[in-house]
């Protein structure tokens, strides 16, 4: 990786963002030159003669000169693209993440994607074993279906529903800084381990959620009594030590969640310690701690409102431009608490072609669908005729995601298992069932929607 390392460098040198050429969606860079850097992207295949056998096809078009080297995710020697397609032999199970580096003159791109392996070969649409095709997993083609858990929720009922339907897990909390790191030079990884192992176990992937966030800040942290470069330093080693224990263990992380503040669209910084110690640029340190520590783990920016509020969105859309031009992001998490009625379809499809649009991945994070959204409502039960609206809205979203490019997919997570779980309750005060199953693990008309959307 020696020599992905100085292109990086090259590229925080040399490449300038230039404009949006009319659209925040759409971002060209260039170098000093003028030469448009070339976006990297392939697909692979299963050879039909040999099960463990992958066919990889480098799609990446551009004019002008540029290299294509490949990453085959089991060393760090790069092979330098041959043309026609090329061969790899997968034959321990386990996951193994491919990755193909494209350079010109104006600095390089990467695409990846990751090739899942069982004692059967690699896996049709990274699902391995047998799976039931009327799951919510064995619906989605190309991509994992997600939900949240807690360590105290991976038995029973709870381990039923998550083994049938999953293949993705998030932790709804025990993995924030105010859990892990509780008190300065302490360290609390029970209820982290406990789900991690959970995932590993299972063949489950684990979403790391969320490694910088304003509201699971340690009062220790928000209080710290050192130097803004002391304070920087203990952000670097909380990072390491995160991502050094769960290394190979945990797929991907939200390094930054909620970093923009409402109404004005700019970084958040009264309610934003690491804003107020690191300075302006704390997103793009924190994101190269990470990658400093783990090249490999997938890196996301995630935060709310992205597709109701569109400065919001551009502002979103700004980070990840600066990112990029770092190689230092994956992909974007849009959380989706919406309601039944909103918002349109269109705007949610703002929000993928953003992300489609620069190469990144596309999680639909944090999603569930209120059903009771009125002020000062009296519902006290959920209604066919909103149970059914409920499912057509999660059907909307199964299908815009099934419709995104399989290179852009990552995964389509849900908020929660079951009504009665819901962090909404707490949070409107009101009675609402925004999930997929009801309060006794049932399958809601909402579960049906995702299915059909899927399909």
């Amino acid at each position: 990786m020696k020599n992905f390392r100085i292109y990086k460098l090259l590229v925080f040198l040399i490449i300038l963002v230039i404009s949006s050429c009319g659209s925040d969606d759409e971002v060209i860079y260039v170098s000093p030159s003028g030469t448009q850097l070339v976006q990297a992207s392939f697909t692979y295949s299963i050879s039909a003669t040999d099960p463990n056998v992958i066919l990889l096809n480098n799609t990446t078009q551009g004019s002008g000169e540029f290299k294509s080297e490949w990453n085959f995710g089991m060393g760090d020697e790069l092979v330098l693209d041959q043309p026609g397609l090329e061969e790899l032999r997968l034959n321990g199970a386990g996951s193994y993440t491919i990755k193909l580096y494209v350079t010109n003159a104006a600095g390089f791109t990467e695409a990846s994607e990751t090739v899942r392996v069982d004692e059967d070969g690699v896996c049709p649409s990274n699902i391995c074993g047998g799976i039931d095709p009327s799951s919510l997993k064995g619906a989605a083609v190309g991509f994992s279906v997600g939900t949240i858990v807690r360590d105290n929720r991976l038995t029973g009922m709870h381990d039923e529903v998550i083994r049938r339907d999953f293949n993705n897990i998030t932790s709804e909390y025990q993995m924030k800084m105010d859990v892990m790191y509780p008190s300065q030079g302490t360290y609390d990884f029970g209820p982290a381990d406990a789900i991690v192992d959970y995932g590993v176990a299972n063949g489950i992937d684990v979403h790391g959620h969320a490694l910088i966030w304003h509201n699971s800040t340690p009062d220790w942290v928000e209080n710290f009594a050192g130097t803004d470069a002391e304070f920087e330093d203990m952000i670097r080693d909380y990072i390491r030590t995160v991502l050094e224990r769960y290394k190979g263990k945990v797929r991907s992380w939200d390094v930054v969640n909620e970093a923009i503040a409402d109404g004005s669209n700019e970084l958040r910084f009264d309610d934003s310690v690491f804003r107020r110690r690191m300075g302006a640029d704390y997103i793009e340190k924190c994101f190269q701690m990470a990658r400093d520590v783990d090249p490999d783990v997938l890196l996301f920016y995630n935060d709310y409102n992205m597709a109701s509020d569109s400065g919001k969105r551009a502002a979103m859309f700004a980070i990840a431009d600066r990112l990029k031009a770092l190689n230092l992001i994956d992909g974007i998490g849009a959380q989706l608490h919406i309601s039944y009625n909103g918002p349109a379809r269109s705007e949610i499809q703002a929000v993928v072609d953003g992300t489609v649009s620069r190469n990144l991945l596309m999680h639909f994070a944090e999603l569930d669908i209120r059903t009771n959204p009125e002020e000062n409502s009296s519902v006290t039960a959920l209604s066919s005729e909103r149970a059914l609206l409920q499912k057509d809205k999660y059907k909307e979203l199964a299908e815009i995601y099934t419709d995104i490019p399989t290179a852009n997919k990552f995964a389509f997570t849900v908020w929660g298992l079951k009504d009665n779980e819901s962090w909404l309750l707490d949070f409107w005060g009101v009675p609402d069932f925004p999930l997929l199953f009801d309060s006794n693990f049932d399958p809601k008309p909402a579960y049906q929607g995702v299915i059909e959307g899927f399909q």
